[in-house]
Parts: structure tokens; C-alpha cells; sequence
């Protein structure tokens, strides 16, 4: 079989126009039965050529390392059709075979030279309009189509929760005042076949069936264009419409992928259901697939080669041609005219695109991990809105309170200052939180802004990336930092990634909260009481903060969203469970950890850290939430048994760390403890060590204190695996003494 796949296909099509040989048609929608004139009927066919001349320039060039990416839309040109009919304020999350679709939408704005803005992407020019060269992505934040760089569906839980944003801004009146996207909007999020099988997007499907169970409204069109493989592995026949025809939480609409009229009459039944009814729609496009899953995908490992032709041979662009001369709107001539055309427009195009510059510098390629600042929408606080939300607890705001309680009182704070603002998760709305911590909200605001979500992390955190693609600052709660695992893809590969791929055009800012972390009696496992958290610090530009007291957790929350709102920033928020009911600072009944609740006008600024005990002491304790607490009971032992005192500091900001706030409190200190409760293995500790090392001269005597590698166990037993306040003591005497613990 000849390998050059893209050659034989491109060569097919000249000779069967010269040959007046087509493709039967396999479905028997005509232009004129759905409505399409043969003015946009030209106008999607030249969208085709575009899309096809832009996937074969792409390899051509790949062979002299002048492309990097060869993923193309062959096959797929038929969503040139939903490209026409969807409005450009009609949010599009698109997979990596959108080439027609976004040739076709980037025609309502004339001022877009299409071509060349792909033909810079493919080349990883800087001056790529979306990404800036950083990533070959279909995106534009013109055309309003958001890049994602999924190709395992990771993208569907985002585009449900746009969806959903759009339902509830309208209902809480607030659209336009706080969102993005228009009131009367559909979003539409297409993807493969294959793709469909993920347990992300099945997590999808599954919750658009439970949310319309209970009454919700959706506009979301989910695309599936289906060619019938996944790299290599075939889908099974018909299974999509199996699958997919059958559930009741979806409008099942399937068209012929190859027939632009087809596509076309398939869009707008779609469009009407999202758009009118606000409910969702599976539109299921069957098509074929060109030249392979990429360049380096060679069919031959996999496929006979009869088997290939007979595919090629229904390549839409020869059905498009098919249907124009039925309808004698033009020649063969004139249509290879218009093939030849584009073809010659992209060599232009890309012998330009070739002399651009590409990204030159680390700095440069690093200049969008961190979105662009923004004016905040808070409003102000008065006491008297206070009064009206808390009620009886009003009197809260004058007393010591935990942790919990704090947390919760800040809650309601930023509740009242930014009526964008939208808390979800397991359990939060009526139960208040597993651990009480959100109690009463709901109540205090509403079902639309307070809300329980199925138990579902990824849906979670995909409801909080749709909302925030629209304006709104959501505030989701994974109930366990172990459960965060099992959805991390959606900060790691979504929420961290959007605004470097966007150069800052596009972001979505958010509020993680996460009771977390170790200490809690009664507790086993490696779920309920983990103290892991190196695969949240490993990811790029987002935030991880924790506090270490009750007054500092309002603060700290306070100033997360204030980093959401201005710096349109993704922040992990960690709430020690361990110390939300705490008491007691010191020592047994001291009562010390209850503390007063902030005045209104104090705060907490990023990235300040802690400061506590003697800042003379040439001993100091580096710390963060247990820990922290911890160490504070061991410098008042030191103290009040040794004599010795100690200078404490509190990290706080764990991603990334204060270092410059850190340094001028080491300079020239003799003894620098780190107790760090999370293991050692991939432990903040060892972050701290390799930054005095490299920064700190002279070096003072370093040690740690880390959780064992190891899990969390079942009731007394855990102190033997996490460090303790006797350890922190203990340590410091055998520093002191000259023991070495580095």
C-alpha cells in the first residue's frame, strides 16, 4: 500500500472532477429541501477546500520540519455546515477535527484571514493569534471558541457547566451585569467517537441525565463526529447510535456527515431544541476519516488496503462536488478551479507564515502561565447586609470562634460582596458540609448559588470551568483531598492550561476548596485523612494555599477569591480538617485557638507569610497548617521547660512558595527546622532544601520533620507515622546538641 495517504487522496479528487466519477449519494437531503441557496452551498464547499489544503500543506511541510502537527479535519469537512448556523456568541468547545467548522464560523468576521492564522499555528509562530506558538489548537477568542487541548473528552464536564452557567446567571438575574456569554446562547462541544467511551465523558452524560431528572435546563449540543475509530481500534457498528438513541436525557439527532445538506438540516433541528427549549442535544455526525488519526499513523498496521480505498472513496469534499453538479451550479472545471485556488492561496499563505518569529525565550513562553490582572466586580459589605444574612449568628462576628466557623463567616462575606459568586459540591447545601463548615448558606442565598452536585469530582470541577468561562467565580468543594485525584486532569489539563494557550485571552479563575490533610482522630485510610498534595504543586500557575489558625483561614479565603476576582487566578484552597473544631492553642483548655473574626478592613495579601515568637532566635521553625499548630505547641514546651525561644514561621501560600518573603527571616540563623506533614518522599520539604541550598549562604544546619512514606492509618497508630509536637521538640535539643538530621 502506498503510505503517502494525503497524495493519493488529493490526486483522487482532481481525477474523479476530471472524470465526472462521484461517490452514490448515501443520503438524499438536497440543498433546496433544507433551505441552503447555492451561494451558501459554494460558500461551505470553499470552507471544505480550506479545511482539506490546510491538512495537506500541513504534511507537506511536516517532512522539512517546517510543521509541527499533522492531526487534521480530512473527513470531517462537513461541520462546515454547523459553523454556518451557530451564532458567533454561541460558545464552541471544539476537538481537533474542527478545521471547516472554524473556516466557516471566521467568514462572519471578515477582518480573520483564516488560513494564515492556522498556517502560524501549524508553523508554532508567536504570532499565532490564539496561542501565541505555543500549542496547535482550534481556537479564537473572536470567534468565541475557547482552545482545548483534550483529546480524551475532558472538555465535556467544562462545556455542561457553561451550559448550566447560563441557566442559573438568568435565573439570579445577574446576566450581563457579571457574565460573558449571551443569555439566549447554546453551547456546543464537539468530540470523537472513541472519545465518547471515556469515563470522563460518560461522567458527562451521566450527569446531564441527573440534573434534567430534576427539572434543570440545558442548552448544550454535544457534536460526536463519528468516523468510526479511535487511532487504531474501530468502533463497533453502530454503537454510538446504540448507545446514545436510546437515553431519554438527550434529543438524538443523526445526520450523514458527508452530505453538507444533511449536516445543515441536522443543526438546525439541534439549534432549535438547545436554543428554545433549553435542553440538550446529542448530534451525532457520521462521517469517515482521511489519511489516517495523524501523519506518523500509518493505516497499513491495521487496516487492508481495499478497506482504505473504499474509505477514501467517500471523501465529503467528492459528495459536496456530487450535489453542486447535480444541481448544474458549476462545471468540473470550475470546481477544480476553486480546489486549485485555495491550494495556491495556502502555498502564498504559508511561504509568509514560514518568515514569522517563533517563541525565543523561556521568559516569553512562560509570559501566559499567569492570566492578566482585571477591575474587580465586589461590591461593598455593610453591616447591614451582614445582619440580614446571618441572622442569629450575627453575634458570631464579636465572638472567638474555630476554624469552621471562620471559614464560614467569610463564606458569607464574599457571598454578599460578589453576587457572582456560586458554591458547590457533595453535600454542601442543606447538610452544610460534612464537617458543618457551609451551614446555613444555602439558606442565607439560595438554591441557585448554594447547591449540592451528584458525587461526581469531575463534574465538579467541570461545572466550576463552565462557569467561570462565563464570568461567574465558582467556589467548588471536593469533599476529600484524596478525591481530588480522581479528577486532578481538570486543573492539571483545563483550568491551569486555558490562559497559557490563549495567550491570557482566555481564563478560568475558581476557588478550590478542600478539607484536607492529616491529624484527624478516629480516621484511617488514604482517603479520609490524606496528606499528600505533590500532584497539585507539580502544576503550573495555580495557587495552593492553607491556613494555619481560625482568623487566618477568613483571611486567606478572603484573599483567594480577591486573586479569583482580580487576577483571575486558579487557587487550591486546603482546609486542615484537623484544626476546624480545634480550641485549644498551647496547651489543654487554654481555648486560645478560638480567636475573634476579622474586622472588615484587615487583611491577608498574597503572598505574605507568617511570623511568630522571637525574630531575634537564632532557631526557627518552618511550617504550615498541622504543623504550624504544632510547632506553636512546641515552642511554648521549648520555652517554658528549656528556656529556649524560637522564631515560627507559617508558609501559607504552599504553590508557590513566599521564598522572597522567606529569606530575610534565615539570613544567618543557626538551626532551621521544616516540619512538613505531608511525606517525605515529594514533600514541600524537600522544595525548601534545594532553595537553601542554592540561596542561602551561609547555610544554617538544616533538618525536617516529614510524615513517613506511608499511609495514614486507622485510630492511635497514626502518630506514629506523622510528625508531632514531642518530635519538634525533641529535634530541636539534638540540634542543638550538634546532631545532624539533614
Amino acid at each position: 500500500m502506498d503510505l503517502n495517504r494525503a497524495k493519493i487522496i488529493d490526486e483522487q479528487w482532481i481525477h474523479c472532477l476530471k472524470n465526472a466519477v462521484y461517490p452514490a449519494l448515501t443520503s438524499h437531503v438536497l440543498p433546496d429541501s433544507v433551505g441552503l441557496t447555492k451561494d451558501v452551498f459554494l460558500d461551505l464547499f470553499h470552507s471544505q477546500c480550506v479545511s482539506r489544503h490546510l491538512d495537506l500543506i500541513a504534511r507537506t511541510l511536516k517532512e522539512g520540519g517546517k510543521t509541527f502537527y499533522t492531526i487534521g479535519s480530512s473527513g470531517h469537512e462537513g461541520n462546515a455546515a454547523l459553523g454556518y448556523i451557530f451564532r458567533l456568541d454561541d460558545t464552541a468547545f471544539l476537538h481537533y477535527r474542527s478545521g471547516a467548522f472554524m473556516a466557516q464560523r471566521a467568514k462572519k468576521l471578515p477582518e480573520i484571514n483564516y488560513i494564515y492564522d492556522q498556517l502560524l499555528s501549524l508553523m508554532a509562530s508567536r504570532e499565532d493569534p490564539i496561542s501565541g506558538g505555543r500549542h496547535k489548537v482550534f481556537g479564537s477568542f473572536s470567534l468565541n471558541v475557547p482552545p482545548q487541548t483534550s483529546t480524551i473528552a475532558s472538555h465535556l464536564p467544562k462545556a455542561l457547566g457553561a451550559a448550566l452557567s447560563l441557566v442559573l446567571s438568568k435565573k439570579l438575574k445577574i446576566s450581563n451585569s457579571f457574565t460573558k456569554l449571551k443569555e439566549d446562547g447554546v453551547v456546543l462541544c464537539s468530540f470523537g467517537d472513541a472519545s465518547s467511551n471515556h469515563s470522563t465523558a460518560q461522567g458527562a452524560f451521566n450527569a446531564i441525565a441527573w440534573m434534567l431528572h430534576q427539572g434543570l435546563k440545558l442548552p448544550l449540543i454535544l457534536i460526536c463526529e463519528d468516523n468510526g475509530w479511535g487511532i487504531s481500534v474501530p468502533t463497533p457498528s453502530d454503537w454510538i447510535e446504540k448507545v446514545f438513541s436510546s437515553k431519554q436525557s438527550l434529543h438524538y439527532i443523526a445526520c450523514d456527515g458527508r452530505n453538507l445538506s444533511d449536516v445543515y438540516q441536522a443543526g438546525l433541528k439541534a439549534q432549535a431544541i438547545a436554543r428554545r427549549k433549553q435542553e440538550p442535544v446529542f448530534l451525532h455526525m457520521k462521517t469517515v476519516r482521511l489519511m489516517g488519526h495523524a501523519g506518523s499513523d500509518i493505516e497499513a498496521h491495521y487496516r487492508l488496503q481495499k478497506e482504505v480505498e473504499n474509505t477514501e472513496k467517500e471523501d465529503p469534499l467528492l459528495h459536496s462536488a456530487h450535489i453542486i453538479r447535480l444541481h448544474d451550479w458549476l462545471t468540473e472545471p470550475e470546481l477544480i478551479d476553486i480546489y486549485e485556488s485555495v491550494r495556491e492561496s495556502v502555498r502564498v499563505q504559508s511561504q509568509a507564515a514560514l518568515l514569522r518569529p517563533k517563541l525565543s525565550s523561556l521568559a516569553d513562553i512562560q509570559s501566559s502561565i499567569v492570566p492578566p490582572k482585571r477591575s474587580s466586580r465586589k461590591i461593598s459589605l455593610t453591616e447591614e447586609a451582614r445582619k440580614r444574612a446571618l441572622g442569629k449568628n450575627y453575634q458570631w462576628l464579636n465572638e472567638d470562634r474555630n476554624m469552621a466557623q471562620h471559614i464560614n463567616l467569610a463564606l458569607t462575606d464574599l457571598m454578599i460582596e460578589y453576587p457572582h459568586l456560586m458554591l458547590f459540591g457533595e453535600d454542601v447545601a442543606k447538610k452544610g458540609g460534612v464537617y458543618r463548615v457551609t451551614q446555613d448558606l444555602q439558606a442565607r442565598f439560595g438554591q441557585q448559588r448554594v447547591f449540592d452536585t451528584l458525587l461526581d469530582e469531575q463534574t465538579i470541577l467541570g461545572i466550576a470551568l463552565g462557569f467561570a468561562q462565563n464570568g461567574l467565580i465558582p467556589m467548588p468543594e471536593i469533599q476529600f483531598l484524596a478525591y481530588t485525584h480522581n479528577a486532578v486532569d481538570q486543573i492539571r489539563g483545563e483550568a491551569a492550561t486555558l490562559s497559557f494557550f490563549s495567550k491570557g485571552q482566555y481564563s478560568n479563575p475558581m476557588v478550590i476548596r478542600i478539607p484536607a490533610l492529616a491529624y484527624q482522630k478516629g480516621f484511617g485510610g488514604h482517603f479520609h485523612n490524606d496528606n499528600a498534595f505533590a500532584f497539585l504543586r507539580e502544576i503550573p500557575g495555580i495557587i495552593v494555599v492553607t491556613p494555619s489558625q481560625a482568623k487566618d483561614a477568613a483571611l486567606l479565603l478572603k484573599e483567594s477569591v480577591r486573586l479569583a476576582e482580580e487576577e483571575q487566578r486558579v487557587v487550591v484552597f486546603l482546609e486542615p480538617i484537623a484544626l476546624y473544631m480545634t480550641k485549644d492553642r498551647y496547651q489543654e483548655n487554654d481555648h486560645l485557638a478560638l480567636q475573634h473574626y476579622p474586622m472588615m478592613d484587615e487583611c491577608l495579601a498574597y503572598p505574605e507569610i507568617g511570623v511568630e515568637g522571637n525574630v531575634h532566635s537564632d532557631i526557627v521553625i518552618m511550617s504550615y497548617a498541622n504543623g504550624m499548630h504544632l510547632s506553636r505547641q512546641a515552642a511554648f514546651i521549648l520555652k517554658a521547660h528549656y528556656n529556649l525561644e524560637v522564631l515560627l514561621l507559617d508558609l501559607r501560600w504552599l504553590h508557590p512558595i513566599s521564598f522572597d518573603k522567606i529569606q530575610p527571616w534565615v539570613n544567618c540563623k543557626r538551626i532551621v527546622l521544616v516540619v512538613d506533614e505531608s511525606r517525605q518522599t515529594g514533600s514541600l520539604s524537600e522544595e525548601i532544601f534545594t532553595w537553601f541550598v542554592e540561596n542561602v549562604q551561609p547555610l544554617p544546619t538544616l533538618s525536617r520533620l516529614c510524615a513517613a512514606d506511608c499511609f495514614i492509618p486507622l485510630g492511635d497508630a497514626f502518630e506514629k507515622v506523622l510528625p508531632s509536637k514531642e518530635m519538634i521538640v525533641n529535634r530541636i535539643l539534638s540540634l542543638l546538641q550538634g546532631k545532624n538530621y539533614a
